[in-house]
């Protein structure tokens, strides 16, 4: 067990001394702290210096990784080797972003040309839909696009869209892209009450092909097409099957059981866990918005990342030291709250989308000879865009009692190419004001009192303790190769952590008990039998169900 190792409990004692430092005195005592303490790679800046740390606990952090065998895992990650113990299979992400005329063979078969075939078939649809060649089944080019998904299946494309919204393609077929996601419906029935059936297309996205959330919404969309596109004279259920649903999915099977066109399907594969699968076909709607080229660059600045996370030494390996900043920060400064706060607009889903990166993947408490751990793993993580979130519970973070970590994320540089020179100076000085308040927040979190020049006590409720800390993350620009880059970056300090806590991040067996429950219960709920096994409150709960279903009989 890593706590019983000599790096483990060194570091503990070290914690406690470190547990009574303030960062304003460990700034005060290095005057070129944030230079020690700053990374580069592939377009990011990675700035450490405000953790509660020093060049020491660093140096024992390192030594920790080495013990837990950090660098051997890089290499059977990227290797192909089956890092995902519980499951019995390679966690290969990583091979959807390698370049045309790279090569990895996995048991005997090199993936490489499995995927860049996959890349194609993307193209070909994509280069349809901007060209307004695919069409519906009356003939009228294809104009809304909703992806249907939950989990990784929704997240990532959803989060990628939005933060490239500036490089949507604007001289092509205009293709409007949407999302629905949640099982009951309310997302799907906003779209359906306004789009038209003839040039609406659904896409749905599911590993398994077996999600009830996606197949539930899939399911009314159908329906809602057959209805009203079968009444056109020369439409039948099959034209409307092929011209109007895509399926991404493990299972062409099951695709095919469901009615998906074989043309239409595009398939991953068992060794992409959904939460690490945009870079592949659930990438389509990201595609299908910015095109291929920059979907492309996308992959290439993930791949960049992955380069450097293979290559470079621990000590200035981006991923390696954003991982033990949060192993320092959870084992042994007792912080178990992470605040994700981006500076940028088209960041607005870039906390949601770490939530199940990290949550999902780091949220374990068995390791994988399946004992259960005795020390903290994946702490909560939250967020929201820094500039709305100073307005909400920055408050808590300035004066609250709950120690919380920070990961404040910006690009030096925006709107260079807007065209009209008044209105570009107009947007850089917001960007500015924006930066100001990002590092002003990041520095008052450090320092408390000390940040404000002011004669004099205060009282209590003006008083500002400081000493929380803070990660700041700076991109060159926000483009589709620094994106890339920059969620490789967090998909591998999630790995490097897992490394460390001796847990497997790409197994997910809380989520799959509760779809079996869930299952179990809506049979209950369906045949208005069998509750009587249930515990008292899920009893009663069930009980009003049917109450107000009879009601609404009546």
């Amino acid at each position: 067990m890593i706590d019983q190792s000599a790096a483990w409990r060194e570091l503990e004692a070290h914690g406690e001394t470190m547990g009574r430092c303030h960062l304003r005195e460990l700034f005060a005592e290095a005057p070129r702290r944030g230079e020690r303490f700053t990374r580069r790679a592939a377009g990011l800046t990675l700035d450490l210096s405000k953790q509660r740390w020093t060049e020491e606990t660093l140096s024992r952090l390192l030594a920790l990784a080495e013990r837990a065998g950090v660098p051997e895992a890089i290499r059977a990650l990227l290797a192909g080797e089956r890092v995902n113990v519980s499951e019995n299979r390679p966690a290969l992400h990583t091979a959807l972003r390698l370049p045309v005329d790279a090569s990895l063979e996995v048991d005997g078969e090199d993936l490489v040309p499995a995927v860049q075939a996959t890349l194609s078939r993307m193209d070909a649809m994509v280069s349809r839909f901007h060209a307004g060649q695919w069409r519906g089944a009356t003939g009228r080019p294809i104009r809304d696009v909703v992806n249907l998904g939950v989990g990784g299946s929704d997240l990532g494309p959803l989060m990628v869209t939005h933060a490239l919204a500036d490089y949507r393609l604007a001289d092509v077929h205009r293709v409007d892209v949407h999302f629905a996601s949640t099982m009951d419906g309310s997302q799907l029935v906003d779209y359906l009450s306004r789009f038209n059936p003839e040039t609406t297309l659904f896409v749905l996205s599911s590993k398994s092909f077996t999600t009830i959330d996606t197949l539930s919404n899939a399911r009314t969309a159908r329906d809602w097409l057959m209805a009203r596109l079968e009444r056109q004279e020369g439409v039948d259920g099959d034209l409307v099957m092929r011209q109007h649903f895509i399926g991404v999915s493990a299972s062409p099977e099951k695709m095919a059981e469901w009615g998906i066109a074989p043309a239409n399907q595009l398939e991953f594969w068992e060794w992409v866990g959904g939460r690490y699968s945009l870079w592949g076909a659930i990438g389509l709607p990201i595609a299908l918005v910015v095109g291929m080229t920059n979907f492309r660059a996308l992959l290439a600045g993930a791949h960049a990342m992955d380069e450097h996370f293979a290559t470079a030494p621990l000590a200035d390996n981006l991923p390696v030291l954003l991982a033990l900043a949060g192993i320092w920060n959870v084992n042994f400064l007792d912080i178990r709250a992470h605040s994700i706060l981006p500076y940028d607009g088209r960041l607005e889903y870039f906390a949601a989308y770490l939530e199940q990166l990290e949550m999902e993947s780091n949220g374990k408490s068995a390791t994988h000879g399946g004992r259960q751990v005795n020390y903290s793993t994946c702490p909560v993580l939250w967020g929201q865009l820094g500039p709305n979130a100073q307005h909400a519970f920055y408050q808590l973070l300035h004066q609250g009692t709950q120690p919380v970590v920070c990961d404040f994320i910006a690009p030096l540089r925006r709107y260079d190419d807007v065209a009209d020179e008044a209105t570009r100076e107009h947007l850089k000085s917001q960007h500015r004001l924006t930066l100001a308040n990002c590092f002003a927040q990041s520095r008052l979190l450090m320092l408390g009192d000390e940040a404000i020049d002011e004669e004099g006590p205060r009282p209590g409720h003006k008083r500002y303790r400081g000493n929380q800390p803070s990660t700041t993350l700076l991109l060159d620009r926000l483009t589709p190769g620094t994106l890339g880059a920059l969620i490789a970056l967090y998909e591998h300090k999630v790995f490097v952590q897992a490394t460390i806590w001796n847990t497997n991040p790409f197994d997910q067996w809380g989520v799959e008990l509760g779809k079996q429950i869930a299952g179990e219960t809506e049979r209950i709920l369906a045949s208005h039998a069998g509750h009587e096994a249930m515990d008292a409150s899920t009893r009663a709960l069930v009980e009003a169900v049917w109450r107000a279903e009879a009601d609404g009989d009546e």
